[in-house]
């Protein structure tokens, strides 16, 4: 980065060590230390980062010191004070106002040059280095304060033809990690799938007109991306604004936010309690879906993109049984002709929650420089560069394939801005685009009975079908598709049948009753896809059905050599123990690959499962394959049953762990999957 980058690249975690308690935004910081610390030098990161504190401890006005700093620029005549600042024009005197919100100083002299060319001031405060005046005058009626200079915080001018070129020079994977890298996350910590839920985050800012919403737990930094990500960006806290804030005052005819801001997010959208003006919500409806609002006679237009943010009240299978996806909205909010207006639908639930390891103390771009490139990526149009490789079903609806190409132009101006994309690329991003508006769309179809039903699917060149499903709609098929929540009945009686072949319900008054099977696991052959961040699975659900009578069990996995990768073979082990009869005697035979890096702790690691299983009725061996040519990933057993697994046994992501305390370290069904496959054949 540094190399093909040189001036806009700073180490991200050098933001909290000149942050101290100066309550700005991201931005601002990285501003500053890259304009003294964009160099991986490190005696010119250790003397930069003292000027960045030195500037902030002279120039940054804290609240509880403003009488000072005030007091400072009277003694001095004219101070440098870093602050958000507004603007408003005084009728009575004809002349312009600032507001500095820390210094605490009102009615402070600006010239009309000054606001022609910063037209934002008059619409919200602005983060702004500026050099103040105090000039005293025996005329109460005028302010001693007096703006002389004034500086917003963001790069001037960015190369964008040289941005695109050094793209380049860095691979698919290794742009994506730079990005989760300039966003301050260590790439590390997240899956694929995750990286790209991120990025999504990033669409608003590249596409003009883009709506989206992210619903999901808190703790997820769902709002951090619109806070302190860029100065283009204005996030809306507690999700309430009026209309002539948003959109156009008609007692002076000024434009709102949606003029002055690339990206509008609502935070804390969310919540069944709150209510919305009716007709601020018919406005937004047309805004979103026509790009123009009007409040007189003429419409106007805007570019401005809605980012909707808020967290849910329950978890994903229980709104997909009781409600929809969308029910944490405010009831105006909660309309179906507002919902289609989304061009996509963030699955929150799948970003983990913010924990300290998920930063990055790497390098990535000063926010602030990667913030102007994706505001001139807003000038172009990528949605039609994936037709070369597919085409989306024509059963779809115009609003339907709008909103996919608009998801898919803002991925591929993200990751690809100069080209260059396989259709293997392409097709990656075009299924999480198709996902993000069929979670949309699936939901519409609960809400409002006169939405149809659309299947989602798209065409390859070979002419072959590839229909498209969200991860819920996978992991909760039960409940995915009901048309709305079942209506409340009595509670059933419980019977329990041990010959029954079916489970029914059967009518028996006003009650009824609930008969379960004891009905034998089905265990067939077949090929199954497993999509990343999807929950639910666990070894038991994959492969007890399929090792149960078996004497014999043949493990052939060549990467079973880290500790957590012991530990899944281990905690296959157990799930056949827990399955087997007591009296029955098993054994499980390992073939994996030696670890050259400690070849001895994994021998250790490997004969305490030995030890482990000992008087249990299971025997545990294991041996090397030392010819280096088995490359195959499958459990086989004597019974007939092979089972093949691309991933192996290394199927879940990491778990979360906090102080011990995680389910997804102890229960498989709560970890997030990593992308695979398995394959049940009987020989």
């Amino acid at each position: 980065m540094n190399e093909h980058f040189a001036g806009y690249v700073v180490r991200k975690d050098l933001v909290k060590a000149v942050k101290g308690n100066a309550i700005v935004p991201t931005y601002v910081l990285e501003y500053l230390l890259g304009q003294y610390c964009a160099t991986d030098d490190e005696a010119s990161i250790q003397s930069g980062i003292e000027t960045v504190k030195d500037i902030l401890r002279k120039h940054y006005v804290h609240r509880n010191e403003a009488g000072l700093i005030q007091s400072t620029i009277k003694e001095k005549g004219r101070y440098k004070v870093i602050d958000q600042i507004s603007v408003s024009l005084n009728e009575k005197t004809d002349s312009y106002e600032a507001v500095f919100d820390n210094l605490g100083i009102k009615k402070v002299a600006v010239d009309s040059g000054t606001v022609k060319a910063h037209p934002k001031l008059l619409v919200t405060s602005v983060w702004c280095i500026a050099d103040v005046q105090y000039e005293f005058s025996e005329d109460a009626r005028t302010s001693p304060w007096v703006l002389e200079t004034i500086k917003p915080i963001q790069i001037a001018r960015v190369d964008y033809d040289g941005y695109k070129e050094a793209r380049g020079r860095f691979s698919k994977d290794e742009w994506i990690d730079l990005l989760m890298q300039s966003i301050g996350f260590n790439p590390e910590a997240f899956g694929r799938r995750s990286k790209l839920l991120q990025l999504m985050r990033l669409i608003p800012f590249v596409e003009r007109n883009y709506n989206i919403i992210e619903l999901g737990p808190k703790g997820t930094g769902k709002s951090h991306i619109y806070s302190e990500f860029s100065p283009h960006g204005q996030l809306i806290s507690g999700g309430e604004v009026t209309i002539p804030k948003l959109f156009v005052n008609n007692s002076n005819g000024r434009i709102g936010l949606v003029g002055y801001w690339d990206v509008v997010a609502f935070d804390e959208f969310a919540g069944r309690e709150k209510t919305a003006n009716k007709a601020l919500v018919d406005i937004m409806k047309n805004y979103m879906a026509n790009k123009t609002f009007s409040r007189g006679v003429n419409p106007m237009g805007a570019e401005a993109s809605f980012a909707f943010v808020g967290n849910t009240d329950h978890n994903v299978p229980y709104m997909l049984k009781n409600s929809d996806l969308f029910e944490a909205l405010p009831p105006q909010f909660h309309d179906s002709a507002f919902i289609d207006r989304l061009h996509a639908y963030l699955p929150g639930w799948e970003i983990d929650v913010i924990r300290g390891e998920m930063f990055t103390s790497g390098y990535g771009f000063i926010v602030d420089y990667l913030a102007e490139i994706l505001r001139h990526l807003r000038q172009e149009d990528f949605s039609n560069r994936p037709d070369q490789h597919f085409s989306v079903s024509e059963k779809v609806s115009t609003r339907d394939r709008d909103a996919i190409y608009k998801t898919m132009s803002g991925m591929l101006k993200v990751i690809f801005p100069a080209g260059g994309e396989s259709a293997e690329d392409v097709e990656e991003l075009l299924q999480l685009a198709m996902e993000s508006r069929k979670r949309v769309k699936d939901q519409l179809f609960r809400i409002d009975a006169t939405y149809p039903e659309v299947e989602f699917y798209y065409l390859g060149s070979d002419g072959e079908k590839r229909p498209v499903q969200t991860v819920e709609e996978q992991e909760f098929p039960q409940f995915y598709s009901r048309k709305s929540a079942p209506a409340p009945a009595p509670a059933p009686r419980l019977e329990i049948n041990s010959d029954a072949d079916v489970v029914d319900v059967e009518p028996e008054g006003t009650a009824s009753v609930l008969k379960i099977n004891a009905q034998k696991p089905i265990t067939e052959e077949g090929h199954h896809v497993f999509a990343e961040n999807r929950k639910g699975v666990s070894y038991d659900k994959l492969f007890g059905p399929y090792i149960d009578g078996a004497k014999r069990i043949v493990v052939t996995d060549p990467y079973i050599r880290y500790f957590y990768q012991v530990r899944n073979m281990m905690e296959l082990v157990e799930m056949v123990i827990r399955r087997k009869a007591p009296e029955d005697q098993v054994s499980i035979h390992l073939v994996t690959g030696p670890h050259d890096g400690d070849m001895q702790k994994q021998r250790e690691l490997l004969e305490s499962i030995t030890e482990a299983c000992t008087g249990s009725g299971l025997d545990f061996t294991w041996a090397f394959d030392t010819s280096g040519t088995a490359h195959a990933r499958d459990i086989v057993t004597d019974t007939g049953w092979k089972i093949v697994l691309d991933r192996g046994l290394d199927i879940f992501q990491a778990p979360l762990r906090r102080d011990g305390f995680s389910l997804g370290d102890r229960l498989q069904e709560h970890r997030m999957l990593k992308g695979f496959y398995v394959t049940y054949v009987k020989q």
